[in-house]
């Protein structure tokens, strides 16, 4: 698969990444495997990891400012 952006392969990888739930929750998902970018800082959630992060960050508490969950497929 070649990059959106920039055009350069994707590759698997293994990332900690950060989502924003509101103007003060942050929650970052460890261990994410996300196709990312060789060139440039681009990355991308295939549909079932897209879908299962969507499921974690729909049952964090919103009123925390920082939460740290981890990615189990």
């Amino acid at each position: 698969m070649r990059c959106d952006v920039c055009g350069a392969p994707m590759h698997e990888a293994v990332a900690d990444l950060p989502f924003k739930l509101g103007p003060t929750s942050t929650v970052t998902v460890r261990q994410v495997p996300p196709l990312e970018c060789r060139s440039c800082p681009a990355y991308l959630l295939r549909d079932e990891v897209f879908v299962a992060v969507d499921a974690l960050l729909a049952s964090v508490d919103r009123s925390s400012e920082l939460e740290v969950i981890q990615f189990a497929a």
